[in-house]
């Protein structure tokens, strides 16, 4: 037996782990080849001796060509420790299918053995044939992006602790008013609002890597071609099963118009235009929905001076090198 890394192996586990029956007088004992650093850890297991050994033995049980060959190129998957006593593998060649779940087990056990807990697979699309023996091990889906599906895996004994999926959207409504107390408004031809003839403020969703205040000036001019300067956040709401039974954040926005031609985005704008924010506000379905009737009561109480929203403000923080948002009454703040 040989104890490296915090870990053993023996010649008889490690033949079980590969799907082999053990011959009955091999003796306990292997040659392995270690590598491990403080963030990868690897292990290539060479035959060399067991096959010598088992040639030695008299009533040793023959091994194929095809499973030397097989243990000769084994090798434990290169996993990342991660900050939370866990591991991640990223699988970057192609496998088949029975070598990976071989892999895989002898894998496993060696994370048990050091005492690992959680074990994040990232199998990117290519590499899809792999999905079916990881979710035989015991893998479930974490979530997935148009390239590459996680899995995850959980060692102790016990209920896992591994964070779930990102659980919201966050959308945003821009409130854009000019000098005239005109709002900018768009009716749009896909979606719940296709065909009511409901004027409503432009709206999207928060992509990825995105700002709040950075998403709702690109919104405005991807529907509308008008420009805008952000100014704050108002208001924020917060829903549940939305899209996808994934809860929703929506933020409703300030933003000063800099330009005034309107130029529709046809492929989700039926129309758009500058509207007086009386006439928007007298329309059945905002007067009929209690949420459009704050949104509403918000935005004109804004404009007459007499309600404080968030303003972005650039900030630093422990946890990234970039710079970031953080969104608050300034003007309260700084006593103004």
């Amino acid at each position: 037996m040989l104890k490296r890394l915090g870990f053993a192996i023996t010649t008889r586990n490690l033949w079980s782990s590969f799907g082999f029956g053990f011959p009955p007088n091999l003796p306990s004992c292997t040659s392995l080849q270690l590598s491990s650093s403080s963030t990868a850890v690897g292990l290539r297991i060479r035959t060399r001796t067991i096959f010598k050994v088992m040639s030695a033995s008299r009533n040793s049980t023959p091994v194929n060509e095809k499973d030397k060959q097989v243990l000769q190129d084994f090798k434990l998957l290169n996993a990342v420790n991660d900050r939370y006593g866990g591991v991640v593998v990223e699988v970057r060649e192609p496998m088949e299918s029975a070598l990976f779940a071989s892999v895989l087990r002898a894998s496993i056990a060696q994370w048990r053995q050091q005492g690992k807990r959680g074990v994040w697979i990232k199998l990117p699309i290519q590499h899809v044939n792999l999905v079916e023996p990881a979710v035989k091990e015991g893998f479930w889906y974490h979530h997935a992006e148009p390239t590459y599906l996680m899995l995850c895996y959980w060692i102790p004994e016990g209920t896992h602790t591994l964070p779930a999926n990102a659980s919201h959207r966050v959308g945003i409504g821009a409130f854009v008013m000019n000098e005239k107390r005109e709002v900018l408004v768009v009716q749009e031809n896909t979606g719940r609002f296709q065909g009511t003839g409901v004027w409503k403020f432009p709206t999207g969703v928060v992509d990825e890597g995105e700002d709040i205040c950075t998403a709702a000036v690109r919104e405005v001019k991807e529907e509308t071609a008008v420009d805008t300067k952000f100014i704050e956040v108002l208001a924020f709401r917060q829903s549940h099963k939305a899209f996808f039974d994934k809860s929703d954040i929506f933020f409703l926005c300030l933003l000063e118009p800099l330009s005034s031609e309107i130029q529709m985005q046809e492929t989700e704008i039926e129309a758009a235009k500058w509207m007086p924010f009386e006439e928007y506000t007298a329309q059945p379905f905002v007067q009929k929905h209690e949420l459009l009737k704050y949104i509403a009561d918000i935005c004109l109480a804004k404009k007459d001076r007499n309600y404080s929203g968030f303003s972005p403000v650039p900030t630093s923080s422990a946890f990234s090198d970039e710079k970031n948002y953080m969104y608050f009454n300034t003007r309260d703040l700084n006593g103004q």
